[in-house]
Formats: structure tokens, C-alpha cells, sequence
């Protein structure tokens, strides 16, 4: 067995730590209460202690100590919006750490190489492209119903200047990238090494949808983060292709981007004439 290949010897049991390890993030990033965040964190850790030494798991504790040094590196910092310049950067540093830090532990510390970013190219099947267009045809028609009736769009700061209004744009595509590089190439690519698919894709999800939540994306959003989630886990687990997912991403982002626009400037040029008013 190859040190990337998924291991074979975890067992029920071993999915308690890593449910316990998931369920931080929700106190963590939606609930905000970081004292029951890193006690589940470190619960779980122990937990994974427990099911290596007994045999009932193999190697979990280092996988999960990845996942853990990525939570607690987001935790540092607030995740509401905010794109002044010092927030800007600061973002930046903290979401590129978190996805450095448990690839450099994986790699170099622990001798795992399943954290991997495969790019996977452009060649992709009829059955891509039109789920690509079909995605993009929902969100165009969903996402100003969700953002501008529920007054979400208000999570993020006002934006007049063509400074903010790039600002925004970008940070809205980086965090974009940072989503599927964080969540599904390592989370999900670590909790798959243990799991059946469908179970890490649900951890990976739990953890996902509570970084989103906190992000901004509140109110009824859940109902569509938490399929979007989903879905980008089981579309990379079947095509390995990081470049199809991002792509995807960074599109449906782009519909993120103008509708948060209209949103803060109801009175300008806008492509979505079905939108309801802002709230």
C-alpha cells in the first residue's frame, strides 16, 4: 500500500474522532464559540489516539491532526467580510497557512503524500459541460432570490469605489480557489483515506458549509451550500480533475460577486432583471 492510497483497518469507531474533529468547525465558524470548537478538536484527537493504539483505525491521528492545524489557523482570524486593505492581506496570509500547514505536516512530517492538487486539465466530457451550464443557469436565477430577499448581501461591506468594487472581486474568486484547495483537496482527500466516500464527503460538507456560514452566507443559505458542498466533493472524488471544479466555482463566484453589486447599488446597471428588490 502506497502511503496515499486509502487505508483499509478503520473501523466504526474511528469515525467518532473525526465526527467529533467536523463538528468543531460548527462551533468554531457558525455557532462562534471557539471554547467547545478546540475542546472537540482536541477530544477528537485523543479519540484518534485511542482508535490507532487500539487497532481500530490506522494512522487516523496524524490525518486528522492535518485537518485540525487547518481549523485552528482559520480560527485565528474573523471571517465576516471585510476588505480593507489590512483585512485584505491579513486573509491571505491565514487561508494560504491553512492549506500550507497541513500539506507541509501530510508531506514532510508524517511521510503521506494524499493531499494533492490535480489539476486534471480541460479535456472534459459532454456531461461536465452541461452540468457546468446547468449550474450556472440555477445560480443566475437563485442566488439574487437568496441574496437580495434575504438581505445576506448586507454580510458584505458596501462597495462604491473601484478600488472595493476589485477588492471584492477578487477576494471573492481567491477565497473561491482557497475553498476547493482546503475543503476537497485536503479535508475531504484526508477524511476519504478512512472513510467510504459518501461519509468524508459529509464531514468535509459539515466543515465547509460552517466556514460559509460564518463568511456570510446565513439565513437560508444552508440550503444551498450545503448541496453545493456536496456536490463539489462528489464531482472531485469522481473526476479528480481540481481544474473542473474551480472553474465551476470561480463562475458561480462571479454571480456571487454582481449580485452582492446590485445588492449595495440597487441603482446601477445590473444583468439580473427578475431579481427581487434588496431587503
Amino acid at each position: 500500500m502506497t502511503p496515499s492510497a486509502r487505508t483499509q483497518h478503520t473501523s466504526a469507531w474511528g469515525l467518532v474522532p473525526a465526527a467529533a474533529v467536523a463538528l468543531a468547525a460548527v462551533f468554531l465558524f457558525a455557532v462562534l464559540d471557539s471554547s467547545t470548537g478546540y475542546l472537540l478538536i482536541v477530544a477528537g484527537l485523543i479519540g484518534a489516539a485511542v482508535t490507532d493504539a487500539r487497532r481500530l483505525s490506522d494512522r487516523l491521528l496524524p490525518d486528522l491532526a492535518c485537518v485540525a492545524a487547518g481549523l485552528t489557523i482559520i480560527s485565528l482570524i474573523p471571517l465576516k467580510a471585510d476588505i480593507s486593505w489590512p483585512m485584505f492581506f491579513t486573509f491571505g496570509v491565514v487561508l494560504t497557512a491553512a492549506v500550507a500547514v497541513p500539506w507541509w505536516l501530510s508531506h514532510r512530517v508524517f511521510g503521506v503524500d494524499a493531499v494533492r492538487f490535480p489539476w486534471g486539465g480541460w479535456r472534459w466530457s459532454g456531461a461536465q459541460w452541461a452540468y457546468l451550464v446547468g449550474v450556472l443557469t440555477a445560480a443566475y436565477f437563485l442566488l439574487p432570490s437568496y441574496f437580495l430577499s434575504s438581505g445576506v448581501y448586507e454580510n458584505w461591506p458596501a462597495i462604491t469605489t473601484p478600488s472595493e468594487i476589485g477588492r471584492l472581486l477578487v477576494g471573492v474568486n481567491v477565497v473561491g480557489l482557497w475553498d476547493e484547495l482546503f475543503f476537497i483537496c485536503t479535508v475531504f482527500a484526508l477524511f476519504r483515506r478512512h472513510f467510504p466516500t459518501w461519509q468524508a464527503n459529509v464531514l468535509q460538507a459539515t466543515i465547509f458549509v460552517s466556514f460559509l456560514w460564518e463568511l456570510g452566507y446565513q439565513a437560508w443559505g444552508p440550503l444551498l451550500t450545503v448541496p453545493f458542498a456536496l456536490i463539489q466533493g462528489a464531482i472531485f472524488g469522481l473526476t479528480k480533475n481540481l481544474t473542473y471544479v474551480v472553474v465551476l466555482h470561480l463562475l458561480f463566484d462571479v454571480i456571487v460577486f454582481l449580485v452582492i453589486l446590485h445588492g449595495h447599488n440597487p441603482a446601477w446597471p445590473h444583468p439580473f432583471p427578475l431579481a427581487p428588490p434588496p431587503a
